[in-house]
C-alpha cells in the first residue's frame, strides 16, 4: 500500500491532495486543530485521515505514518527554534524504512531584494527577514537529511500564492482591497493548481534539488487588482504610496514588500516537465472569475 505523510494540511498542500491524492492508496496529514481534522476528514472520506501535530510533540501515529510513508510532503513553516518536523520527528524521517522521495515548500523569498532584478536556482540565496533566513536553514536541513539518507528532496520555492478563496476578489468583495504602490516593486505569482502540478511531477521524478515554482510574467503589486476589477466591472481602489500605507501593515505583511525580484520558472518546466495552466495573473483570474460566476 502506498503512503503518503504530509505535514501541515493548509491551503496549497490540501489542494494537492485534492488533486492528486489518489496517486497514493492512503494519505496521512497533519493539522493543528481538532476542528480541522473534522473537517478534513469529512471532505476526504476514506482518502485521506487528518491528525492532530502541534508543532512540538511527537506522537505515535505520526512516527508510525512516517515509517510506512513511501513519500514526505513538508508544507509547515519554521518556528522560532528552527523546523517542527525535523525537531520532533528527525529520527524517524532518517530511519524510515520505505520513503523514496521527500518534498519540501519554501519560499523565493529566500533570495532577498535584487533590485527587481531576475534570479534562478543556480543564483546564491540572500534572505533579508528573520523568517528567511530561518527558512532558508530549514531547506538545507531537508537538504542534508536526504543526502544522509540517500533520498531525493525537492525544494519548491513558492511564488505569492493564489487560487480560490484567497485572491483579489476576495479582498475586493470584503473591501479589503488596497493599491499600494511603491517604486520598481515587482513581485512573481503562482496558482495554487500550478503548486499542486509541480509536487505531482517532483514526486514522479523522485526529483532533487531547487525549483522556483513561479508565473511567467512578475509585474508590479497593483497590476492583478486593477485586472480583476475591469472584470467585475468596478473602479479599482485608489493608489496608496507605500510610504502611507507601511505603518498599519504587520510586521509579516511589511517583509513581504521589503524585497523586489523576478524569478525564473524554467527548471520547474524543463525538469519537472510542468506546463503551467495559468501562465500569468490574467489567465488565473479569468478562470477564477468564470467560476465564481458559475456557482449558484
Amino acid at each position: 500500500m502506498s503512503t503518503l505523510v504530509c505535514f501541515g494540511l493548509g491551503y496549497s498542500a490540501e489542494h494537492y491532495v485534492a488533486q492528486f491524492g489518489d496517486r497514493f492508496e492512503r494519505v496521512i496529514g497533519s493539522v493543528r486543530g481538532a476542528e480541522r481534522a473534522a473537517l478534513l476528514n469529512g471532505r476526504f472520506a476514506g482518502r485521506l485521515k487528518a491528525v492532530l501535530f502541534d508543532g512540538k510533540t511527537p506522537t505515535p501515529e505520526l512516527a508510525q505514518a512516517i515509517g510506512e510513508a513511501d513519500a514526505a510532503l513538508i508544507s509547515i513553516p519554521q518556528d522560532e527554534s528552527g523546523d517542527p518536523v525535523l525537531r520532533a520527528f528527525g529520527d524517524a524521517f532518517m530511519h524510515a524504512p520505505r520513503l523514496r522521495a521527500i518534498v519540501y515548500l519554501s519560499t523565493i523569498g529566500v533570495y532577498g531584494d535584487r533590485g527587481g532584478a531576475w534570479v534562478d536556482e543556480k543564483t546564491p540565496a540572500d534572505p533579508t527577514s528573520a523568517r528567511t533566513r530561518a527558512r532558508l536553514a530549514a531547506e538545507r536541513a531537508w537538504q542534508d537529511l536526504g543526502a544522509r539518507r540517500g533520498t531525493p528532496v525537492a525544494i519548491l520555492r513558492l511564488a505569492g500564492i493564489y487560487g480560490r478563496g484567497r485572491n483579489v476578489f476576495t479582498q475586493i468583495a470584503r473591501g479589503e482591497a488596497r493599491r499600494i504602490v511603491k517604486a520598481g516593486q515587482i513581485f512573481n505569482r503562482v496558482h495554487v493548481d500550478d503548486i499542486a502540478q509541480a509536487i505531482d511531477a517532483s514526486f514522479a521524478r523522485r526529483a532533487s534539488g531547487l525549483f522556483n515554482v513561479a508565473d511567467d510574467e512578475p509585474s508590479p503589486p497593483g497590476d492583478p487588482l486593477i485586472f480583476a476589477a475591469q472584470l467585475l466591472g468596478v473602479p479599482p481602489p485608489p493608489e496608496i504610496p507605500y510610504e502611507e500605507a507601511a505603518p498599519s501593515m504587520s510586521p509579516l505583511a511589511k517583509s513581504f514588500w521589503q524585497d523586489s525580484r523576478r524569478a525564473r520558472n524554467d527548471k520547474l518546466k524543463g525538469e519537472l516537465g510542468v506546463t503551467l495552466r495559468y501562465p500569468t495573473y490574467r489567465e488565473g483570474l479569468r478562470a477564477l472569475f468564470a467560476a465564481e460566476r458559475r456557482e449558484p
